[in-house]
């Protein structure tokens, strides 16, 4: 039996925003409008030194959990699965959830965004389920389980514990606006039922990660703001948080990021004739930003239109730093940039494309390392690093019925894994002692009530390990031991810098060479935290951790008959038929006069094929990250028909294709540039092409394009790896030590 909650118990929203940088929001120094952001803080607190962890996944482990994220098993984003305890990818059964403690507490749970904390192999509809949403807490659930995700064209989005029938989105689809459209209604239907039932809302919105994308009106508004580049915004905002007291006038504002790999270059050097569509990135970018505000407007608007505004607890934050992902000059081939391996000068790794499309569906874009400088303000560094650029995030909470200080700033160091026990100790409730019959585990986090409540309250967390790709700090009474890791670099004490980050909090002059005794102190104490928190074995990036796989998963590259009505097969089983390999695809029909639509659709616009019919032809277009070609198989006159798309794996991350009509040979195309990181990021459909098209002409002429003749069936066969496939050279590897 649920225990009631206690009268009048807070609601509780907690908005996780993915990818936003330090200085993204008004209260941080933002150039960009966000008034309602602006007005949270007036009702409530920021946190200045408010930390999280370097990537996603392991942030909202710890979120939820109250736990460090690799003693949750997150380690790093849930994309891997090695068999190392820290990469579990899954919340272990004694380890009690923040919803599953509210929902016990008498709370209504629910969540709607993105979730990523469901390992890629156990997305798929024949999974157990048991890291899902509502598995773990939530009453209700809609969003995405992946990573990331086109927000005008989703790729899979997932309701309570099924996949959502969608064939095309309408006109002015937003992803952020569709999961505040959901939680508005749970709300809504909540209050139509129970007048006083509290609620727990877990709104985790995909924006900003990329690919950058948002509605073309908000990119129109922000319009021309950029023109000034990533320099001057930089300094602005700088400027903006040392006169709104968020930072003393003692701070400096580093240099520009200079180190290899990580570098930017001065807006002044950068080609006047490039200048336009760098600034048209960080338009999408603040465009986005700005949807995230709206969505937050909304959800203020509904609470006091129920008079639940002032006693609801409201937490806006993200994830991580902002991301460098996009490289020294922005890409329009977002996913390219997941392909680690050296490539070809054949592949373009940015897609020319025309300046208005930028943003907008067909373009998978993410932004210029610059701006995500900029976005870091005053920070060092990106997403990934364990310098503050990477770690140190927005942090605010309004409870005007609970916080009687306003528009204030607290200074304590505070870290993810706090907010669990704060918000729990806020509503009056307790972590139970066990789950499902075993005593749960003891927490790391420790809650910052006390520091909300009084600014002169010590930090609730003073000491704190971080590690991701082998970047790894130390947090201890004001000090910060840190590395910048070098991928096959020794982990050794030469790499660690000291910084006061109490004085500098910009982590700008290195007191290593002049505190030795404390970067000994501090790296040890970094090593009794690893071992207890099981961070051991240290990786920094290699193909080990990405690419050794549960053997159980193997039957999810075994071949697979598909027929028309399937649901779009799930994006990491449909990778698995083609990733590294050769692969026949093979479709049976019959044409009857007039007959077309798409026979096979796998990908979109961030990269895939189609296999169609038009106009009494058979075609195969191939979309290698934005650049397309189309293949003419020629006429497919009436009668039964066997189609072959044949891919050969070919030197240089290339495939050859040869596309047959009953065994004829008719079109080929050699060396074109495989599919693989993330990619095709949209998985498998049959008898049509739902969601985001591979090719958009074809979706502007014809929509979903369900074929009209009578398809029997798709085969997928995988073939042979190819010589260069990293997981095949990874278990040779593993293999000659058996």
């Amino acid at each position: 039996m649920r225990r009631p909650a206690r009268p009048g118990a807070p609601n509780i929203i907690v908005i996780l925003v993915d990818d936003l940088g330090y200085s993204d929001l008004g209260p941080y120094g933002s150039e960009i409008p966000t008034p309602h952001t602006d007005a949270l803080f007036a009702s409530g607190v920021r946190l200045s030194q408010y930390h999280t962890t370097p990537v996603c996944s392991p942030a909202r482990a710890a979120l939820l959990t109250g736990f460090n994220p690799h003693r949750a098993g997150y380690a790093s984003v849930a994309n891997a699965d090695p068999g190392f305890p820290a990469y579990t990818m899954e919340i272990a059964a004694d380890v009690p959830t923040l919803p599953e403690v509210l929902r016990a507490a008498g709370y209504a749970t629910f969540a709607a965004g993105k979730w990523h904390l469901t390992r890629d192999s156990a997305m798929h509809d024949a999974a157990d389920r048991r890291s899902w949403p509502t598995q773990r807490g939530f009453d209700r659930f809609y969003g995405i389980l992946e990573g990331l995700t086109s927000v005008l064209h989703p790729h899979r989005l997932v309701s309570d514990n099924d996949p959502v029938d969608v064939e095309t989105y309408p006109p002015g689809y937003h992803l952020t606006d569709d999961l505040t459209d959901r939680a508005v209604s749970w709300i809504r239907a909540l209050r139509a039922h129970d007048a006083t039932k509290p609620f727990f809302l877990y709104l985790a919105h995909p924006a900003v990660h990329g690919p950058l994308q948002a509605p073309a009106a908000a990119i129109a508004a922000r319009r021309g703001d950029y023109a000034a580049g990533w320099d001057a915004v930089r300094q602005a905002r700088f400027d903006r948080q040392l006169a709104s007291g968020l930072f003393p006038p003692s701070v400096r504002l580093p240099e520009r990021n200079s180190e290899p790999g990580l570098h930017v270059p001065p807006w002044d050097g950068v080609p006047p004739a490039q200048r336009p569509l760098l600034a048209r990135y960080m338009e999408v970018y603040a465009a986005m930003v700005t949807g995230i505000d709206d969505s937050l407007g909304r959800l203020r608007a509904l609470l006091a239109e129920l008079g639940e505004l002032d006693g609801t607890i409201v937490v806006l934050t993200s994830d991580n730093g902002a991301s460098g992902e996009g490289g020294p000059d922005g890409t329009r081939s977002y996913l390219s940039q997941f392909v680690d391996e050296e490539v070809p000068d054949t592949w373009r790794r940015d897609v020319p494309r025309d300046l208005d499309l930028v943003g907008g569906p067909q373009v998978w874009a993410h932004y210029p390392r610059g701006w995500a400088m900029a976005s870091n303000t005053p920070f060092r560094f990106y997403k990934g690093q364990t310098y503050a650029g990477g770690v140190r995030t927005p942090f605010l909470l309004s409870w005007p019925a609970g916080l009687p200080d306003r528009g204030t700033t607290r200074p304590q160091y505070q870290y993810v894994a706090d907010v669990l026990p704060t918000l729990l100790d806020l509503a009056g409730v307790e972590r139970p002692a066990t789950r499902e019959g075993l005593a749960v585990q003891p927490l790391d986090g420790a809650s910052f009530a006390d520091v909300l409540h009084d600014p002169t309250t010590p930090s609730t967390h003073p000491e704190q390990y971080s590690e991701f790709f082998g970047n790894r700090s130390f947090y201890a009474r004001g000090h910060k031991l840190v590395t910048l890791h070098r991928p096959g670099d020794a982990y050794d004490d030469a790499e660690w810098r000291l910084y006061d980050v109490d004085v500098d909090p910009t982590e700008t002059r290195d007191l290593s060479a002049d505190r030795p005794e404390l970067v000994r102190e501090l790296s040890q104490a970094w090593e009794r935290a690893a071992r207890d928190n099981g961070v051991f074995p240290l990786d920094d990036g290699s193909s080990f951790v990405w690419l050794v796989r549960d053997p159980d998963d193997a039957h999810l590259s075994e071949p697979v008959d598909l027929v028309p009505g399937t649901p779009t097969l799930e994006r990491y089983r449909s990778q698995r038929l083609i990733a590294y390999r050769s692969f026949d695809v093979d479709a049976r029909l019959d044409q009857t006069d007039g007959d077309q639509g798409v026979l096979v659709a796998h990908g979109d616009q961030g990269g895939g094929y189609v296999l169609f019919v038009e106009d009494g032809a058979v075609r195969l277009a191939y979309n290698a990250y934005g650049d397309v070609v189309e293949l003419d198989g020629g006429p497919l006159p009436a009668g039964p028909h066997h189609v072959r798309v044949r891919a050969t794996v070919a030197p240089g991350l290339a495939w050859d294709l040869a596309l047959t009509v009953d065994g004829e040979p008719r079109a080929t195309r050699d060396g074109i540039p495989m599919l693989i990181g993330m990619a095709p990021f949209s998985g498998i459909d049959v008898g049509i092409d739902r969601r985001g098209p591979v090719l958009w002409r074809l979706h502007e002429a014809h929509g979903a394009f369900r074929y009209t003749g009578t398809l029997h069936r798709v085969r997928y066969t995988p073939g042979a790896p190819a010589p260069y496939d990293p997981a095949a050279l990874v278990l040779a590897a593993l293999r000659a030590y058996e």
